[in-house]
């Protein structure tokens, strides 16, 4: 053993005698210019004798380690090499917190019921204003419009507190798409809203759905009460796409997964509704599976802000024209099929409603496909 590492020592000196001896040679290279080969010759020899000490050291020090009896390997090498007992010892990955799980769900909740508070509340108050004052002109929609463009300026990130700006632009999951993904989501949402439509109108000849109605807006003028149901669409469309697919449902799909976080987030999305009532909770989460699904796939809430903004445009303009809401059966409609029977209209439906939702499941597999490609980027955790 002592042999050995006085031949690393010996193998030491002479690597460094050889790399002088490189030096001297590239001096002497730069000296005899006007003997550039011979120069050139020694630099070589010179190279070769640092290779060759280097070589020599590495043997010395692995004949030292093979001559020791019984001393270990990291005594002579103790900082570089693992302590045995660990090298074969499996990597486990501790299992996530159901407490911190919990948390971070409840974190996300509060804060989509706080975004989308934050964004409805002002378009109530200043529609409600406009109506009651100077109702002949509907001056809330360019001060709602203002109001909610400066409200999404601040989920993208702008404005103070500074620190907070990042987390707020990745929770809003407001990501630009390529045109394929923008068609293939579109398809996919639209199909799934005509479905919807279809299994409303199924849904009112089985059960009885609650009556939705507007208020008397006789004394309102027509082009007031139709700015402010055009107006209302995108509020709606933006604000709620922003908290219950954004803020809510991203944490929850990252600690539970895309069923779970629909569940809860359409849960939420129908309580914020003042027509809720239990009947209606299958409605609700329905609208959340579409629009979340679209949401999940393109990691963007753009198509489903898109899609949530011409189904309210829909309901807004039959609620205005029919003067009730698109779950509810039209004046005239034939009663339950428990009391009167199965038709051909409630057929017609079914049969419909099974057409479209093929439609829709085959639009949403190329939609999926077709994000499958897209580089994935995972937003930044909003319940850190």
């Amino acid at each position: 053993m002592i042999l050995a590492v006085r031949n690393a020592a010996v193998a030491t000196r002479n690597l460094t005698l050889a790399t002088r001896n490189a030096a001297l040679a590239v001096r002497n290279a730069a000296v005899a210019s006007r003997n550039p080969a011979l120069a050139r010759r020694k630099m070589i020899l010179a190279t070769r004798n640092a290779a060759l000490a280097t070589r020599k050291m590495g043997l010395a020090v692995a004949n030292a380690a093979l001559r020791t009896d019984k001393t270990p390997l990291q005594q002579i090498f103790p900082a570089q090499l693992p302590d045995p007992a660990n090298v074969c010892r499996p990597i486990v990955t501790p299992a996530p917190d159901p407490g911190d799980r919990a948390g971070k769900t409840l974190r996300a909740v509060l804060l989509g019921m706080l975004v989308m508070l934050a964004g409805t509340l002002p378009r109530n108050l200043l529609f409600a204003a406009n109506l009651r004052y100077f109702a002949s002109v509907p001056w809330a929609v360019p001060l709602t419009a203002i109001y909610l463009w400066f409200f999404w300026r601040y989920l993208q990130g702008a404005g103070p507190p500074e620190w907070t700006a990042e987390e707020r632009r990745a929770s809003l999951r407001a990501n630009r798409l390529p045109g394929r993904l923008w068609a293939w989501a579109l398809l996919a949402g639209g199909f799934g809203i005509v479905a919807l439509v279809l299994a409303l109108q199924v849904a009112n000849r089985m059960v009885l759905l609650p009556a939705q109605q507007l208020p008397d807006l006789a004394q309102v003028p027509r082009l007031t009460v139709l700015s402010l149901l055009l107006m209302a669409a995108p509020v709606a469309g933006i604000v709620e796409e922003a908290a219950f697919r954004g803020y809510m449902q991203g944490p929850i799909e990252r600690c539970y997964g895309l069923a779970v976080a629909i569940l809860i987030s359409g849960t939420m999305f129908a309580v914020a509704h003042l027509d809720f009532t239990l009947i209606l909770w299958p409605y609700y989460v329905a609208v959340a599976a579409i629009y979340g699904t679209v949401t999940y796939l393109t990691r963007s809430i753009l198509p489903a802000v898109v899609l949530h903004t011409g189904g309210n445009l829909y309901s807004n303009f039959a609620l205005w024209r029919h003067g009730q809401a698109e779950w509810q059966a039209a004046p005239g409609t034939a009663a339950l099929i428990w009391q009167a029977g199965v038709d051909r209209s409630f057929w017609s439906a079914s049969l419909a409603l099974v057409f479209v939702t093929a439609a829709m499941v085959w639009a949403f597999l190329r939609l999926a496909g077709a994000a499958s490609g897209r580089p994935l980027t995972i937003p930044a955790d909003t319940a850190k």
